[in-house]
């Protein structure tokens, strides 16, 4: 065994009545803190990331292409379905599926309240997988079928503010411009709730063939493709590859035709999620200096109440690179034990925050309407390494104060 750890790990427990103990409680404790709050803001900010990004791409995938003019319009130009294109689509490099949809924006009205929206038609390829992890009351709208429906899928939000339940018929209007307005009625098949307002209040949800009929859109004519990519984090150079391939095209298929990636179309939103990782270092270094300066005390109280011991050992021969291990040793199992208590403080409230969702947020703020959390080994792991490390690799320059100690004077030390 290496004898500076064998010494290091006999030495662990002071005599009753020395202060060093005190001291390195009192270190385990700022460690413990430390540690937990590092704990809770990353795992926050992983949360955040992951929830808004999973939202966002629930309701508008990795990648979208549309004709140029329909760029930030509720009245597109519509794009020409054909298997062609959808071809040139699917040999872009990293695709994994897509979908046709059509938008168009209009107006609901109830005996109570009126509210803007956002009608949105799908058919019978998409994927509600997410939705129906969204759905709080009802069932997903029927969509694709032989017959075409009017069902309608909205939030809670909606639908607390117009008064809706499932089962009720409800009004649109559609405004053109120098037109009358065009009304159809709809029936809510089903309540959702994402937990991200901005888009809660607005995106409704059905048939495609609803929104191309209140559009004089014959079965050809949508708005654009919805397209997954291999991940959120490829979406931005899939995007680019196909507006590249789109542009060259030979056949004249891209003529007006763009793609944008979600990052583009959400910028703000991303953003500030990228601001979020600024405030999380900004917190680490804190922690981490404070956790610093309380180690640095309790190392350097460790080699005061040490110092005959350490006289003894320059007298026995032991140089001042062990004997700096000795208390580099001392200085890391003070830091586990406080590491242990501060993951375990930090996991169990994640953990209380997954289970209960207590900590709540102002949704028109923070987009999500309680604290997302994100637990993951890896991460979890590089932060207590990481940890680890630097603590132990700053406390080299106080223990070398063993080196400043001499035998003859040490021995004497009461």
């Amino acid at each position: 065994m290496n004898l500076a750890f064998f010494i290091a790990r006999r030495t662990a427990r002071p005599a009753p009545g020395e202060k060093s103990g005190v001291m390195e409680r009192i270190a385990v404790v700022s460690v413990a803190l430390s540690v937990g709050v590092m704990v809770l803001t990353l795992a926050v900010m992983m949360g955040f990331k992951r929830e808004v990004s999973r939202k966002i791409t629930g309701f508008a995938a990795h990648a979208t292409l549309t004709d140029i003019r329909s760029v930030r319009s509720l009245s597109p130009a519509p794009v020409r379905r054909s298997g062609e294109l959808e071809a040139l689509i699917r040999s872009a490099d990293g695709f994994v599926s897509l979908t046709p949809y059509a938008v168009r924006g209009g107006i609901v009205r109830t005996d109570d309240a009126v509210e803007g929206i956002l009608l949105k038609g799908v058919d019978g390829s998409y994927d509600w997988r997410t939705f129906g992890e969204w759905l709080v009351e009802g069932e997903l709208p029927r969509v694709g079928g032989s017959v075409r429906t009017k069902d309608i899928l909205l939030s809670r939000n909606l639908a607390r503010r117009l008064m809706l339940g499932v089962g009720d018929r409800v009004e649109m209007l559609f405004v053109e411009h120098g037109d009358m307005p065009r009304r159809d009625r709809f029936k809510v098949a089903g309540i959702y709730a994402s937990g991200m307002d901005e888009m809660d209040n607005t995106v409704v949800m059905t048939d495609l063939r609803n929104v191309q009929r209140l559009s004089d859109w014959g079965p050809d004519l949508v708005t654009g493709y919805e397209i997954f990519a291999d991940g959120l984090a490829a979406s931005d150079d899939f995007a680019r590859r196909l507006d590249r391939a789109l542009f060259y095209d030979e056949s004249g298929l891209g003529d007006n035709l763009t793609v944008r990636s979600v990052g583009e179309q959400y910028a703000n939103i991303f953003d500030w999620l990228k601001a979020h990782d600024v405030n999380a270092a900004v917190i680490i270094g804190i922690m981490l200096a404070v956790a610093f300066f309380n180690m640095t005390t309790a190392l350097l109280v460790i080699v005061m109440q040490r110092t005959r011991m350490i006289g003894l050992l320059k007298s026995l021969g032991m140089r001042n690179g062990p004997l700096r291990r000795i208390f580099l040793c001392r200085a890391a199992f003070i830091a586990l034990r406080g590491m242990a208590w501060g993951n375990g403080i930090g996991l169990a409230l994640c953990l209380l925050q997954q289970w209960t969702g207590v900590a709540k947020l102002d949704a028109e703020g923070y987009l999500l309407s309680e604290v997302p959390v994100a637990l993951g080994g890896s991460w979890l792991l590089l932060l207590n390494v990481g940890v680890l490390a630097v603590i132990v690799a700053l406390l080299i320059v106080p223990a070398s104060a063993v080196s400043k100690i001499k035998p003859i004077e040490a021995l004497r030390y009461e």
